[in-house]
């Protein structure tokens, strides 16, 4: 009996946009059964790299989830996916093992159509009766089936509004936070702003078991789209919480003179609890447009992309090309996330847009692009290598702003071998005449312990390095007026800290802009 019901649920189980599709059913039907795994191939999968197999990947997928069976790939297959605008949804369990997958984005139907997106069974929920926040408020008015993810926004305040070539106009007051059932707010992930008013506010319940996606070799070849902002989002998306990616490697190939860039091949969004393991990733060529400064600028290009996230790790990544080599766009953005990691990492950049609440870099090595960052609490960067223009850079973009501390410990910091004649650790810059939509501030309070600055291989005539970039060349005494006033640093504790080249280590070229700083030094 199960046999024919399996039989007629293959066979009438897709509808596309103008087809029935017919699957081939395999002698392995009564293996699926039996084993409780489902391979692409019981669906018709030719796994020849040729064949477009999306479609028969696709209905391994449903069966699996409507079942709740593992999918384990057919080893050394290999899937070719074609340009149709087609989505596989992941529910269980997945093994790719050494499978290799050619995502071909040379001509797409629908470029932001994810290949994979990795979902939850249960749906969020708008939330009612919800009409403020406070920030680092503990608990809201709620009583919910489970733990839940809350996201908040005001589209009546604008946040993050840009400053300089990709100028914009901010985006909506937003924040995600994580409650217990009883609307008990997570502290390790505190409300970060005040919400006078809520104009969208919903609850996404937490998977609390774990879905692991291990193994697969993808191949991506590259889009030749105009360069212009028409962002690929081809890729393993992943809005469930509770995921390990264990095991994936991903290469892109065929980059030409031109193309559009892509946002994240590995996409975590809208989720939490998710670890990225023992992967290799790719940093993405760099191609130029006209930004909206109307002056060239150049694209930002993603292999690593995570937005409206919570705890996400990612350990012992790697990539395929130098984390030195310029020619390749950092590795990784995000955006409204809280609590990210780096350990173990070997990468060509840490970037956080729009905001990050506590972030920590250990064991790890930064390439040319290093850390980028903005947003609250604390960010430990501890027993890793730094290869850039700086340890930290405070986006400029978004005002240079960190509310809370930074600890930079047991590192080694090796400054960018170029003609650069002027290194600092902490880099940055606010005239104090731009509204960024929030206070801007420095970290209150800076340790560095234990630091070595190898700074061996520079020009002898470079006048050593300074703790702070010069913020604001503009503000040399008090006839500098700021508009929206940016607050330093109070404190700096210097522990050990080592020059390579036996030069001083200053506090910033800007004497008066950092005049209150309190500098101790064991």
């Amino acid at each position: 009996m199960k046999f024919f019901y399996f039989l007629f649920f293959v066979c009438n189980l897709f509808t596309s946009h103008e087809t029935l599709i017919s699957i081939k059913v395999k002698e392995s039907s009564e293996s699926i059964i039996k084993t409780k795994t489902v391979k692409y191939s019981d669906f018709g999968a030719k796994g020849d790299g040729k064949a477009d197999d999306i479609e028969a990947i696709i209905a391994a997928h449903a069966y699996a989830n409507e079942h709740n069976l593992k999918v384990k790939v057919d080893d050394g297959a290999t899937y070719y996916i074609g340009s149709k605008d087609r989505t596989a949804i992941i529910q269980t369990d997945t093994d790719f093992g050494d499978a290799s997958f050619i995502i071909d984005d040379s001509n797409v139907a629908n470029r932001t159509s994810s290949v994979f997106l990795v979902s939850s069974k249960m749906k969020a929920q708008k939330v009612e009766g919800i009409l403020s926040l406070k920030r680092n408020q503990s608990k809201i008015d709620l009583n919910l089936r489970h733990r839940s993810l809350i996201t908040v926004t005001n589209s009546n305040v604008k946040h993050y509004i840009r400053f300089g070539l990709n100028q914009n106009n901010g985006s909506d007051q937003t924040d995600i936070f994580l409650v217990g059932k009883n609307g008990q707010v997570d502290q390790s992930a505190p409300i970060i702003w005040d919400f006078d008013k809520i104009t969208s506010i919903t609850a996404l319940p937490i998977d609390e078991k774990k879905l692991t996606i291990t193994g697969g070799r993808f191949k991506t070849i590259a889009n030749r789209e105009p360069s212009k902002y028409n962002y690929y989002s081809r890729n393993l998306a992943i809005k469930r919480s509770n995921v390990t990616v264990s095991g994936l490697y991903h290469e892109i190939v065929d980059e030409r003179e031109q193309g559009a860039p892509y946002g994240g091949f590995i996409h975590i969004s809208e989720c939490c609890f998710v670890k990225v393991e023992n992967c290799i990733l790719t940093g993405h060529k760099t191609y130029e447009t006209i930004g909206n400064a109307g002056k060239p600028v150049s694209m930002g290009s993603y292999d690593l992309l995570v937005n409206r996230a919570l705890n996400v790790s990612f350990v012992n990544c790697t990539q395929t090309n130098d984390i030195e080599d310029r020619k390749y766009w950092g590795i990784l953005g995000s955006n409204f996330c809280k609590n990210l990691l780096y350990d173990g990492c070997k990468l060509s950049r840490f970037d956080a847009h729009q905001g990050v609440a506590n972030a920590t870099i250990r064991n790890s090595t930064l390439g040319h692009m290093g850390i980028n960052a903005i947003g609250s609490g604390t960010f430990l960067v501890e027993n890793s290598v730094i290869r850039g223009g700086s340890i930290v850079n405070l986006r400029s973009d978004y005002g240079s702003t960190w509310d809370g501390d930074l600890i930079i410990r047991d590192c080694l910091f090796v400054p960018r071998e170029s003609v650069q004649q002027k290194v600092q650790l902490i880099a940055g810059y606010n005239s104090g005449l731009h509204d960024f939509g929030y206070p801007c501030t420095m970290p209150a309070n800076i340790l560095i312990e234990n630091l070595k600055i190898d700074d061996s291989k520079l020009s002898e005539t470079y006048s050593g390095p300074a703790i702070f970039m010069d913020f604001n060349p503009e503000m040399k005494d008090e006839r500098y007026s700021e508009k929206f006033p940016y607050q330093i640093t109070k404190e700096v504790i210097l522990k050990n800290v080592k020059v390579t080249s036996g030069k001083t280590l200053r506090l910033s070229d800007n004497a008066y802009m950092f005049r209150n700083v309190k500098l101790k030094e064991n």
